[in-house]
């Protein structure tokens, strides 16, 4: 259990690329909670109801206007999801040229947010170090500092 800082929404396709990422990063273990968005329509969807940092993949093949899985832009089109998102790490393939990561430069833009980190494919052990350590950080910088006791 233990106290949690913030959390990580990321989406895997059935090729679980993302997720096995997500797993081998351990945020759990620095105090990172991890909620995944359901790849199928008729799956309920996420509501998440503290601040994150989504992860995602790029699709389209070089295409941006088809950078953003259709389950990302659905997540995000809920209001209430969107007001908790902090930022954004995205994976794409250098194949994709320009269009590389471009689901983290949409949803950036989109929805003003930092794009914290990019990776190639499945990333690398530095990547999921990287990240590990660099969203431990983001959400240490987030947190409202405490009050001395006694304060209220």
């Amino acid at each position: 259990m233990g106290t949690h800082i913030g959390a990580v929404v990321y989406f895997s396709s059935a090729s679980e690329n993302t997720a096995r990422f997500i797993a081998h990063c351990r945020l759990p273990e620095v105090g990172i909670n991890v909620y995944r968005i359901p790849l199928r329509p008729k799956d309920a969807p996420l509501v998440v109801n503290e601040p994150f940092v989504i992860v995602v993949p790029t699709y389209g093949g070089g295409d941006i206007s088809k950078a953003l899985p259709p389950q990302v832009r659905r997540f995000l089109n809920d209001r209430g999801n969107r007001s908790q998102l902090r930022g954004v790490i995205a994976s794409g393939n250098t194949n994709f040229g320009d269009a590389f990561c471009a689901a983290g430069d949409v949803i950036a833009a989109k929805c003003h947010v930092p794009f914290l980190y990019s990776f190639e494919l499945t990333g690398t052990p530095e990547d999921m170090r990287k990240v590990r350590e660099g969203l431990h950080s983001f959400f240490s910088r987030l947190a409202p500092p405490s009050k001395p006791a006694g304060t209220d």
